[in-house]
């Protein structure tokens, strides 16, 4: 019954102590209790309530929060997902404020020397609660300090201290766990003040995939953190307050400031949640997994944007960022059922480029990951031209300085940010994968591409061709961009010297000669990424002619190759992919393009070496699946939404051939 009874704080003298008892005892038989018990099935007079008095954590001189043994929203059972406010933890509870989000993978927490936390986000938390100090009242909601906005709450240590307790508490009571935490402010201090199992992650089959696509795009009006992984539509209700619940029409998308038990009654008839404030562990985001209702909590202004019967669609199945578009937008649901697949030999990877969505596959029976892209996690979540970072003083734009400034608020060193971020992106896409190979393709931006960061355009040249210009491996030791790719490296070596995923693969991209291979291996060397120490392997994407053509070559400077279908059909066409006067005759199914396939295959394991694919044409054609398994490819990387069906195409074939190299 979690937030259904009263509980009290800073209760001083017998008297207060004494009314607070009843007040709890009473507080049985509220509206929102009642409906609770009646939706649960209790009968209301076969309840107990025994009333707990416990020492107060001074945590309003400090910080408090909430953590999971489990992902809350994908059920990603081997990391522990801490929030954390300053003040009191009733804020981070009733969802009055967006707390900073922590990630821990459990597997490597006990490992000495590494920090095994895979994703930071900085929360606005911008009230805090303390012990009140006028008017009688026994605690107050104040404001906190920019100070305090800019920082985490927590250290390093501190959150891996709270995630190894975590662990503990969980391996006593067997199960995943929902804990809440306190520092006490005078000594430094912490505490475990509350845990009860989690109850809605941990209950669900792992036989059953369900996932929900967007078949078209609107205008995005609001966006926050994202509650579960459906997709639904309807019109829009604002409530501001409890009092007002009865007003609710079932079936409309709820939408208010924050919600808290009083709330409950109405919740479960809602089609979806929305709030302006609150966090993953918040009283709306526990409740809409309870009910299975769509939510998208913290988005700071949906209130005010937002207007009552306006159609919307709130999707939460673009990772954790959840998004509330303008009108009703058409969506397509999946089961998909995972205890019959069959086994392959041809080893099954997905394509990952965004962070936020990286948990949400746990379930797929893949063998890691064939294609990271970098360039997602830098346009999404940095946002700033690396080079823009090392190099400040000549980012001339004042409206790019001053947006640069706000995004890397709290850090003293610009570059360390870059890094930071890249680094955490890499890790969260790499954690759930470990041991499996995660391959991490360097940034492939085209000029214009890296002109449109922030800061970009003073350091990008204008070329009339990007598609075949200054991109891939001609940037990493050139005088224009090496400082840039100093910081990719020095993520990579983050991601598996500091956090612990020695799974990273590094892939080189648009690598057109054996001089430019050496060339890169060797700075790469000169940043700390020795290719075979402390196991590092180093791929080349396949994707020009050239590749091919020296493969053997190739295959003695790279630990493996994989095959990028779409700029080797490119260049095996003569066709530029984003042509649309020629889209009819680019096509990865051609002859000539299977050919070079088939001949990369050969050469690279005449030489000993690997070859994948993360092109899209295994997932877009059936019978392109067929065709690499009969060529003898070691792996097929796929968009994670069709790999069941892959491998059901796979496993067939590779039962009616004998993996002979088919004739093209």
């Amino acid at each position: 019954f979690a937030g259904q009874q009263e509980t009290y704080l800073n209760i001083q003298g017998e008297d207060a102590l004494l009314e607070a008892c009843r007040a709890c005892m009473a507080s049985l038989f509220t509206d929102r209790a009642i409906a609770y018990r009646d939706a649960q099935g209790f009968d209301h007079l076969k309840v107990a309530l025994s009333v707990g008095v416990q020492k107060m954590v001074r945590s309003d001189q400090a910080c408090s929060g909430v953590m999971f043994t489990i992902d809350t929203e994908t059920g990603f059972p081997d990391v522990v997902v801490i929030n954390a406010a300053w003040g009191l933890g009733e804020t981070v509870v009733k969802g009055m404020v967006s707390p900073d989000e922590f990630m821990v993978y459990k597997p490597l927490l006990d490992r000495a020397g590494i920090e095994p936390i895979v994703h930071m986000e900085l929360g606005s938390k911008e009230e805090k609660l303390i012990y009140g100090s006028r008017n009688g009242s026994t605690t107050e909601l104040v404001p906190t300090s920019s100070r305090e906005r800019a920082s985490f709450v927590l250290s390093k240590d501190e959150i891996l201290l709270i995630a190894r307790w975590g662990c503990v508490i969980e391996q006593h009571y067997k199960r995943p766990m929902d804990i809440e935490w306190a520092k006490d402010g005078a000594s430094g201090e912490f505490f475990i003040v509350q845990a009860r199992p989690e109850t809605v992650q941990s209950r669900e089959g792992a036989g059953l995939l369900k996932s929900y696509r967007l078949k078209g795009t609107g205008k995005t009006l609001v966006e926050g953190l994202s509650i579960g992984s459906a997709i639904t539509a309807g019109e829009v209700q604002i409530i501001h307050r409890a009092e007002d619940i009865h007003q609710f029409e079932s079936g409309k998308i709820l939408v208010t400031e924050m919600t808290d038990p009083d709330w409950v009654p109405i919740l479960q008839r809602a089609a979806g949640i929305i709030t302006d404030q609150g966090g993953r562990t918040c009283h709306a985001a526990i409740v809409s997994r309870e009910l299975g209702v769509p939510a998208i909590v913290g988005t700071g202004d949906a209130t005010k944007i937002l207007e009552n019967g306006q159609e919307v669609t709130l999707s939460c199945a673009g990772g954790d960022r959840g998004k509330i578009y303008l009108g009703c937008l058409d969506f397509e649901v999946s089961e998909h059922d995972l205890s019959d697949l069959p086994a392959t030999r041809t080893r099954i990877m997905l394509n990952v480029a965004n962070p936020a969505a990286s948990l949400r596959w746990w379930r797929i029976p893949s063998n890691g990951v064939g294609l990271a892209r970098m360039e997602f996690i830098i346009s999404n979540h940095i946002r700033v031209h690396p080079m823009a970072l090392v190099h400040f003083d000549r980012v001339t734009d004042p409206a790019a300085r001053d947006e640069i400034l706000t995004i890397t608020r709290g850090y003293t060193d610009m570059s360390q940010f870059f890094v930071e971020r890249l680094a955490l992106g890499i890790a969260k896409i790499a954690a759930p994968h470990f041991p499996d190979p995660v391959v991490v393709r360097l940034s492939d931006f085209k000029t214009n591409e890296y002109a449109d960061l922030i800061g970009g355009a003073a350091f990008e040249p204008v070329e009339s061709n990007p598609m075949l210009g200054f991109r891939g491996a001609s940037r990493y030791y050139d005088e224009r961009y090496r400082d840039g790719f100093a910081l990719e490296c020095a993520a990579i070596r983050k991601v598996r010297e500091e956090i612990g995923l020695t799974n990273v693969i590094v892939m080189v991209p648009f690598c057109r000669t054996l001089e430019e291979a050496d060339r890169v291996i060797e700075v790469m060397a000169s940043h700390g990424l020795e290719r075979g120490k402390a196991g590092l392997e180093i791929y080349v994407m396949a994707e020009i002619p050239s590749n091919v053509i020296l493969a053997s070559e190739f295959a003695a400077r790279f630990d493996g190759f994989s095959i990028g279908s779409n700029d080797l059909t490119q260049l095996v066409l003569g066709i530029d992919r984003d042509a649309f006067e020629l889209a009819h005759l680019f096509d990865e199914r051609n002859d000539a393009v299977k050919r070079m396939i088939v001949d990369l295959i050969d050469r690279a394991h005449q030489a000993g070496k690997p070859v994948g694919i993360c092109g899209e044409a295994p997932s877009n054609y059936p019978e392109y699946a067929r065709f690499l398994v009969e060529a003898g490819i070691d792996s097929i990387s796929l968009n994670p939404d069709s790999v069941i069906d892959v491998i059901r195409n796979v496993a067939e074939a590779e039962q009616s051939t004998e993996r002979q190299v088919p004739v093209v």
